[in-house]
């Protein structure tokens, strides 16, 4: 890839991570209070609307403290990383009311832009360890934060529609996979 390629490349990045950022905090400041409360997953904690939202505040710290770490040359996520246990032991902590927890995710994606000012177009080939993606480049990383708030997004708008929790379908991390020979 030339170095153009990947100006193009860390500029679509920041495009999405900012328009993506946008339609999200927009999203959720557009809810009723009564959907703001809807469950949205029959699994775990049964997150609900606003846990979901304190859920992407919390993941995208975190990807923050890993991508600086890939960045100065480190591993990344600890390689026992039980992401499920981190989710489950982190939301509960953000709890706040619905205009905090709106106010602290544009700041927290804000911070995640500035991030992008320190990576340089080369840096996107980096490697680290991701707890979702197992061992992958720092451009999959970065793409990850807003794909991961769309997916959920997606299982949102479902809950809403029908009123009722999305049913849990088993989801197996790349990274708990990488190696089987039966996929």
């Amino acid at each position: 890839m030339s170095e153009d390629e990947f100006e193009v490349s860390l500029g679509r990045i920041r495009e999405r991570l900012s328009s993506e950022g946008e339609k999200t905090a927009e999203f959720f400041e557009a809810l009723t209070e009564a959907d703001w409360d809807q469950q949205v997953y029959t699994t775990g904690s049964g997150w609900r609307v606003s846990q979901l939202l304190a859920h992407f505040i919390s993941a995208e710290r975190t990807f923050e403290i890993f991508i600086r770490d890939v960045l100065k040359g480190g591993p990344g996520a600890p390689r026992d990383f039980d992401i499920d246990a981190f989710n489950e032991s982190e939301v509960p902590e953000l709890q706040a009311p619905r205009s905090e927890l709106i106010r602290t995710y544009r700041s927290t994606r804000r911070r995640t832009l500035e991030l992008l000012d320190e990576v340089d177009s080369t840096d996107l080939l980096k490697r680290g360890y991701h707890p979702w993606f197992g061992d992958s480049q720092l451009d999959d990383m970065l793409k990850l934060i807003y794909r991961h708030n769309i997916i959920h997004l997606r299982d949102i708008r479902r809950a809403l529609k029908s009123h009722a929790p999305v049913p849990h379908l088993d989801v197996i991390p790349p990274a708990a996979t990488a190696g089987r020979e039966d996929r």
